[in-house]
């Protein structure tokens, strides 16, 4: 009885870490409304003039590429803890380093995208770049909307 209880526990813990790994990504991609937001200030509300919008069209294509590698970076991550979860059945060290190499993918990520709202910020009018860091700031600070 006692070994069957010690493996339900085993799978509840691996449930819910898969869990964890499933909400980390979906957090991921909840930051793409802040990004639509920053889309549509940016493409609808700051009157860009046709250079400012030719060179912000070139850093968002150069950038897509480099989410897409990223994404699946952490997805892989992700996928790697799955399995070290599976094969550990608690928070061991093939568990641990999943997380880690998941954290740097989260971080990589971040760091990305922050430089490339910089790169397009830099193409703003100063006026301009008053609202778009206003914009900026009420994406990181509003909670998603479920």
């Amino acid at each position: 009885m006692a070994q069957a209880s010690r493996y339900l526990l085993v799978a509840l813990v691996s449930l819910l870490a898969a869990f964890a790994a499933l909400w980390i990504t979906q957090k991921l991609h909840a930051g793409r409304p802040e990004e639509s937001r920053i889309h549509t200030l940016l493409h609808r509300e700051l009157d860009l003039d046709g250079e400012q919008r030719r060179r912000i069209d070139a850093l968002e294509q150069g950038f897509e590429a480099h989410r897409n590698r990223l994404e699946g970076e952490l997805l892989a991550a992700n996928a790697d803890l799955a399995r070290a979860i599976e094969h550990e059945h608690g928070y061991g060290p093939e568990v641990e380093k999943a997380v880690d190499r998941s954290h740097v993918a989260m971080g990589e990520l971040q760091k990305a995208t922050l430089r490339h709202v910089f790169a397009m910020r830099a193409v703003l009018r100063p006026d301009q770049a008053v609202r778009f860091d206003k914009g900026v700031a009420e994406a990181l600070t509003t909670a998603p909307q479920d």
